[in-house]
């Protein structure tokens, strides 16, 4: 299959426009707390493929469901409310949300608190076989910043036809700036089964890991002139959207409504709070010299997944900036 340079003005309209339709936020959410409930919300091209599984869930009980874990009352959906579900295959797993996409409309959830650094760490398993033209995400972004000077940090899963592998498209922005894509192969089938997708987020740097694996580095350089997120509380986000003008293979290759409704599975969404050096009050505060965030961070594991898996880089194409410098981050060590 040959590989198509992202087109940063098609994605970044097709993004914004995604992102600016659910900005009104509805609240409610659609729980499996009852088969009633269940078929009296999902819309039926969402519902009928997961009849099975919840029938399981009433077998399983309702009240050892609600125990699982804190995830809904972590959450709130704000896009697709009729396109979105809990659910729970035993007694002791954590709970599931469930993402669908069908010719319709998707669905996106958003965590109700907000974070000025931090670790995201959260558990996606993403839509299997004919998944072409369809976007899952992971991303940071503020609440209430004004488009043009928002912060954010993306994670986004590009589908592919049936025996193609994803691709993980990620991307930087600070202040409304971003065409920062950096993209990668990813080493197993993220479709088969959940893994850990993670963003570590501190005054030093951005650290974007897969299964504790980091991946991409994006360190702050501000007393260079290069700006970084350090002042917007963001909160994690994720949807199930389709974006077949550019997503497989710049477009070319269409969604297959015929084998919609499609799913994307979240689970155990961990957030942990930045924590500054001993005797620093907060991380904000940490001297520029310290070494404090330099620990756990293997440099050696993060060129290696580089050079193995990284497929495109903003700071090598020559055709984006044909006639323009480089960003000044691609000329820093």
């Amino acid at each position: 299959m040959p590989f198509i340079n992202p087109n940063p003005d098609r994605m970044e309209s097709s993004r914004r426009r995604r992102k600016q339709s659910y900005t009104y936020l509805d609240r409610s959410l659609v729980v499996c707390r009852s088969s009633q409930l269940a078929m009296a919300s999902f819309p039926s091209s969402c519902w009928h493929h997961w009849v099975p599984l919840l029938s399981l869930l009433l077998l399983v009980g309702m009240d050892e469901m609600a125990m699982a874990s804190s995830l809904y009352d972590d959450i709130d959906v704000v896009w697709g409310k009729d396109h979105s579900f809990f659910y729970t295959d035993s007694p002791d797993d954590n709970q599931t949300l469930a993402l669908c996409l069908d010719k319709s409309h998707g669905s996106a959830f958003r965590t109700k608190e907000a974070y000025l650094y931090a670790r995201f760490d959260v558990d996606l398993m993403l839509v299997p076989n004919n998944s072409a033209g369809t976007v899952t995400t992971l991303y940071l972004m503020p609440e209430d910043a004004p488009w043009e000077y928002h912060d954010e940090v993306d994670l986004e899963f590009l589908g592919n036809v049936t025996g193609e592998p994803y691709t993980l498209h990620t991307n930087i922005f600070v202040n409304g700036v971003g065409h920062r894509v950096q993209q990668f192969r990813l080493w197993f089938d993220p479709a088969a089964d959940f893994h850990t997708y993670s963003i570590d987020w501190n005054p030093k740097r951005i650290t974007i890991l897969v299964d504790g694996v980091p991946i991409r580095e994006f360190k702050n350089k501000e007393k260079d002139g290069v700006p970084f997120p350090t002042w917007q509380k963001m909160r994690l986000q994720g949807s199930l959207w389709n974006a077949d003008d550019w997503a497989t293979q710049g477009g070319r290759i269409k969604t297959d409504w015929s084998a919609a409704p499609f799913y994307a599975n979240y689970r155990n969404l961990r957030v942990s709070w930045c924590r500054p050096s001993p005797g620093v009050a907060w991380c904000g505060d940490e001297p520029p010299e310290s070494t404090w965030f330099d620990q756990g961070m293997d440099a050696a594991a993060l060129r290696d997944a580089r050079d193995k898996h990284m497929i495109y880089d903003y700071c090598n194409d020559t055709k984006q900036f044909k006639g323009k410098e480089f960003p000044k981050e691609c000329t820093l060590n």
